[in-house]
Parts: structure tokens; sequence; C-alpha cells
């Protein structure tokens, strides 16, 4: 078994600081008790008190929720205005979800993304190269825009000069790559390319990797095990490994196309978010 795909050099650092990977999962608890533990104590009572503006936002939540679908354009709620209580009491009741990670955009703003624990519901905030916050929003869809729009300023096409010396399969593998990458269009089935299963040497791995570049996305989802997804330099080609407990790689891939299925939400995934929040709302907020 390889190490993996998306290794960074020796003594180089990632492109962007990736959220650390944890092999235990605590989603499930947080998703459980997360909004409950705090609303349903004093402290929460008084919170929702101060907090009018968060909790008239819920059932329009819920509402974008039960409308939407895999194939619907996705709905924003700015909440950059928000008083920081209204922000706080958000927090709680979205709680944190499956899927977190960074987009990283050509202006040096940076992009942290946080599912909530009803999936299909992401918190989104903007910090600028200064690192200040300048926007905070919640959308509602299949994955954020802002993962969408950073991975677009990637190459098109893929240059690369002759083999290295002991190279095995390297070159054929590219040429592969860069066919499916000129071939595919949104909406497409992704076409996934499993190095656990071929027969690839290190060098080929490391041309490969400076081949495709850095890219300026890298999520975690913890669904069913870990999974690390990171797009390459290159358009539509995206590293996506899974760890086991231990946290050594056992599926290593790259798939070209629209961002990887680990990382979005499905329609029924949007319905049973919104049955969720219509829970917490009407035992907490009515």
């Amino acid at each position: 078994m390889k190490a993996g795909f998306w290794i960074a050099p020796e003594g180089a650092d990632e492109a962007i600081t990736l959220l650390p990977l944890a092999c235990e999962d605590t989603t499930n608890a947080r998703r459980a008790t997360g909004a409950v533990s705090l609303l349903a104590t004093g402290s929460g009572e008084q919170l929702i008190a101060r907090c009018p503006r968060a909790a008239a936002l819920l059932p329009l939540l819920a509402e974008a929720l039960q409308r939407q679908s895999a194939a619907s354009p996705s709905r924003l709620f700015d909440i950059t205005d928000y008083e920081d209580d209204d922000r706080e009491l958000l927090t709680e009741v979205l709680g944190q979800g499956e899927v977190s990670g960074v987009a990283a955009l050509p202006d040096g703003v940076i992009a942290q993304i946080q599912e909530a624990s009803m999936a299909g519901l992401w918190r989104i905030r903007f910090l600028d190269a200064g690192g200040k916050l300048s926007a905070d929003y919640l959308e509602i869809g299949v994955i954020p825009e802002v993962v969408k729009r950073a991975a677009a300023f990637t190459a098109n096409r893929l240059t690369f000069g002759a083999a290295p010396a002991g190279a095995m399969n390297v070159m054929p593998l590219l040429t592969e790559i860069g066919d499916r990458m000129n071939a595919h269009h949104a909406g497409d089935p992704s076409h996934t390319i499993n190095f656990s299963l071929l027969p690839v040497s290190d060098i080929d791995m490391a041309f490969l990797q400076q081949t495709l570049g850095d890219g300026p996305v890298q999520l975690i989802s913890r669904g069913y095990g870990s999974c690390k997804i990171t797009a390459t330099g290159a358009r539509n080609v995206w590293s996506v490994q899974f760890f086991n407990a231990s946290n050594a790689v056992i599926l290593d891939t790259l798939e070209i196309g629209d961002v990887p299925a680990a990382a979005c939400a499905a329609d029924d995934d949007f319905r049973d978010s919104a049955e969720r929040l219509w829970e917490i709302q009407e035992a907490y907020f009515t």
C-alpha cells in the first residue's frame, strides 16, 4: 500500500493549512446533543430571549431546506451583521456536521467551511488576507458555491515534460487524466483512478503530484470513516483518500469530475434536515 497521493514534499508546507484529521468521530454525539444541551438550560432560554433575529431565521432555513433539491441553485442567508449573541445561538442550534474544510481565493481570502448537523446546511466564514472576518453566511445546497468557485481557479490543461528516470506508468496516467479533464462537462459522472490497485512507483507518484500541483480546496468528511478531499492544481481533478481508525490510507484515488460526492449533500439530506430543524424550532422557539 502506497503512502497516498496527496503527501506534501519533505520539508514543504501544504498550500493550505488543513484541519486535523481526527480518528475519533465525535460528530454523532454533537449532532444528537449540540443544540439540545444548551437550549434546554436556563442559559439557553436567556440566549433565545436576547436573539429574536436568529430565532426568526430558523423557520426560513427550515422552509428553504424543505424546498431544496440537489439540482437547485444554493440559497444564501447573510448573517454578517448579526449581533454576536445571534451568531452564537445559530452556532449552537446548527451544531457541526460531517464535512469541514477551507477554500482559498486568488485575492488572499480564505473561506472556512463547516457543514451543520443538518446536512446540506453550511456555515461559511470569509477571512481577508489579514485574517479579519469579512463575511459570514449560511448556505443551503449540495456544496458551498465557494468550493466550486475556488476550484475553478486551476489550470484547465495539463502540461508536462519527459518521464523521470525510473518511472513506470505515470505517462499513460497523465494522458488519461488530461483526456478526462478535456472531456468532462458539469454534471457528468466522475471518472475514478484507484491507486490502491495500480502498479505505480514512488517516482510515478512524485511526478504525478508535481505535474498536477497544489489546489485551493481541502475538505474533510467524517461520515463513515475519515475522508480527505483535496483539489489539485488541475481543473476538475481531486484527490480522494479514505482513512482507517489508525489514520492510515486504505483507499487512495483521483476523481476527475465535479466536487466528489463524499463531500456533497443529497436530496434525502435536505428533507431530513428540514424535519430536524422544525423539531428544534417547535421544541425551543415556540
